[in-house]
């Protein structure tokens, strides 16, 4: 009770919150709760929040202490200098700060300290001080807009059948935008993304949040959004018919059309891909913005990953530019689709590299030879098969046969204590052996949307890809190459398909987006298989 009292300064005397029960009742009277702005009392506490008043405002000067000793409470430090420690604090922690006495209470209806909080924990650096013209303080941009808003901030995918999507929810001066992030077009691997407002949220003309739907061509209107869980949202447009246009569906069908594949249906001649592309339109049209979307997070890193992973675009053939995760685990790294299709759809895991079967690539003339290619894969994957096998072998006679309590467990690779050969340390030596970078050429016959791709590669891992039939039918794992080219590029040979891939990395910062444990990322990424599935 001694250390509230120094801290807050108010104690019995001027009726702190904190003072104890037993205090209380060794006292004959009950004192005003000078914490209610409702409650009556007049007399001392009146006194102290108009002195509290001026203080702040400056029409009287700080109480100082005995001359010669330092401030014993709070409330003897200057206004302006508590304006700066609670503009410091959390914005979360200043509603139990405002409880503690009325003088708290009016000091925390300072701008200055919302001001700042909105700056630091969200990043807003409009000039605030505009807001004064429409009304709206900056302790209303934070408790109504942000601080409401927080739990939608980040990365997600809409739940749109097997097309899925990539979503930034982000600040953006006094308003909240959710971007839909889209790959460039086909086959324009390393272009940078293209993006576009789904819905923004502000508080510029009432003191309470508007939602606005933005899908359409006829500016901003009416919508809601509506937080269903932890990690998930939905929204939900309130005037579908902004997003009709006068010429009707086809009109619809040719802009969506040009800001999709940048193209028009003529300059399409491939049947199967003017199909595609219009079973996406009328799919993913139905929705009319009325979505739900699932958090997303960005892989974790390590120093021992082959690359830095992250978010690549890929082609993939007559379904254009995808979104990928590619992520590490141990002696796997992983390829997961954040945009789909009818055939792979969003959440599955599109491709798989072993990290501890790197290839060795013939000569450049051999190379040229697909089947050459083909026989060097198929022997690692006959190699892989094996190992999988004795694995399992093991695996069972060990638990058929319970081990001797003198002999000690045997080491699982990727940990021990001197000569630990971890798949890190292996795969490390795999690339010290091999040369800086080697000349690569696709074989003859293998299609490739992108003909611009790199022609010397760093190293090459074997691999597995899915493929399947359409409506995710009959899917398989088959074997591949996985080729990294630098840190911004790789690629993936379908030997089946005959068929290659190139990959090249999203170079956006996304804020709010990074996993808070590593069981989180691999928690999300088993959620959205299952979804996919």
């Amino acid at each position: 009770m001694a250390v509230c009292a120094r801290l807050c300064g108010v104690g019995p005397a001027r009726g702190c919150r904190r003072r104890g029960a037993a205090r209380e009742q060794r006292r004959g009277d009950s004192e005003p709760d000078t914490d209610t702005e409702e409650a009556g009392g007049g007399g001392a506490a009146e006194e102290e929040e108009e002195e509290a008043a001026e203080r702040i405002e400056g029409r009287r000067p700080a109480e100082a202490g005995p001359a010669g000793r330092a401030p014993l409470s709070l409330l003897e430090l200057p206004p302006e200098l508590l304006v700066q420690i609670f503009g410091s604090l959390p914005g979360t922690d200043l509603p139990n700060l405002a409880r503690v006495c009325t003088t708290f209470r009016r000091i925390l209806r300072t701008d200055t300290i919302w001001r700042r909080r909105c700056r630091e924990e969200y990043g807003v650096c409009e000039n605030l001080r505009k807001l004064e013209i429409t009304g709206v303080s900056c302790r209303d941009v934070y408790a109504k807009l942000l601080h409401r808003y927080r739990h939608i901030l980040g990365l997600w995918q809409p739940d749109i059948g097997p097309y899925g999507g990539l979503l930034n929810v982000v600040v953006d001066g006094l308003f909240i935008i959710g971007w839909m992030y889209l790959p460039p077009h086909d086959p324009h691997v390393d272009d940078p993304m293209r993006f576009k407002p789904l819905f923004r949220i502000h508080l510029m003309e009432r003191k309470c949040a508007t939602v606005e739907c933005m899908y359409g061509h006829k500016g901003p209107h009416n919508g809601h959004i509506q937080i269903v869980k932890k990690d998930e949202f939905s929204t939900k447009c309130n005037q579908t018919d902004h997003h009709r246009m006068s010429g009707g569906r086809q009109e619809e069908f040719r802009t969506w059309l040009r800001e999709e594949w940048g193209r028009t249906l003529e300059d399409i001649f491939h049947e199967h891909m003017q199909e595609l592309i219009l079973m996406k339109f009328i799919y993913t049209s139905q929705y009319d913005n009325c979505l739900t979307y699932r958090r997303i997070y960005l892989p974790p890193s390590s120093p021992d990953d082959l690359i830095k992973p992250g978010l690549f675009k890929g082609t993939y053939g007559s379904h254009g530019l995808e979104i990928v995760m590619l992520s590490f685990h141990g002696k796997k790294a992983k390829g997961t689709k954040i945009t789909g299709d009818p055939n792979i759809p969003a959440g599955q895991q599109t491709v798989e590299i072993d990290l501890a079967h790197p290839l060795q690539l013939p000569d450049i003339e051999n190379l040229r030879d697909f089947s050459e290619l083909s026989r060097i894969v198929l022997e690692v994957q006959e190699q892989v098969r094996r190992e999988e096998q004795e694995e399992e072998h093991g695996q069972e006679e060990e638990d058929s046969s319970p081990q001797p309590a003198s002999q000690p467990a045997a080491m699982p690779l990727g940990e021990g204590a001197e000569g630990e050969e971890t798949v890190a340390g292996a795969q490390g030596t795999t690339q010290d052996k091999a040369p800086a970078s080697q000349p690569f050429v696709l074989p003859m016959g293998v299609i490739s949307r992108n003909e611009d791709y790199p022609r010397t590669c760093r190293i090459c891992f074997y691999g597995t890809g899915l493929i399947a039939g359409h409506g995710f039918t009959s899917p398989e794992r088959t074997p591949g190459v996985f080729v990294l080219f630098d840190d911004d590029r790789f690629g993936f040979i379908w030997l089946e398909l005959k068929s290659f891939s190139l990959y090249s990395r999203i170079k956006v910062s996304f804020q709010n987006a990074q996993a808070p444990s590593r069981e989180a990322f691999d928690e999300m990424l088993k959620n959205i298989q299952s979804l996919a599935t």
